[in-house]
């Protein structure tokens, strides 16, 4: 294998683990994103962990993060949950922050 082959390869398998890496804290924080609100709604137990699963099956709609952003968003007013939309988008990039650290001590 050429040095230009395996240089190729090199870059082809990181662009693979990276984006491996970002579907696992992606779908880590929407889980804990999922616990925060349920929380904020007074969800606990069973119902907190059928809500975060909803959470995370709802990042599956779009690319991005807005399909996750609109469902809590239509969730806490249903609940009457005062939190501004900045307040959840910051929560949304601290979170993914936590389970970036989270995967990363995980090895």
């Amino acid at each position: 294998m050429s040095e230009f082959e395996q240089r190729r390869k090199g870059f082809e398998e990181k662009f693979a683990h990276d984006e491996e890496l970002r579907f696992k804290a992606n779908a880590r924080r929407n889980r804990l994103l999922g616990m925060w609100a349920a929380q904020k709604m007074g969800l606990s137990g069973d119902a907190a962990e059928a809500y975060a699963k909803e959470v995370v099956m709802a990042d599956f709609e779009e690319a991005g993060d807005e399909d996750v952003f609109r469902k809590i968003r239509k969730d806490f007013d249903a609940h009457g949950v005062d939190q501004s939309d900045h307040q959840i988008r910051r929560t949304m990039d601290e979170l993914l922050a936590t389970a970036m650290e989270q995967l990363q001590r995980e090895g």
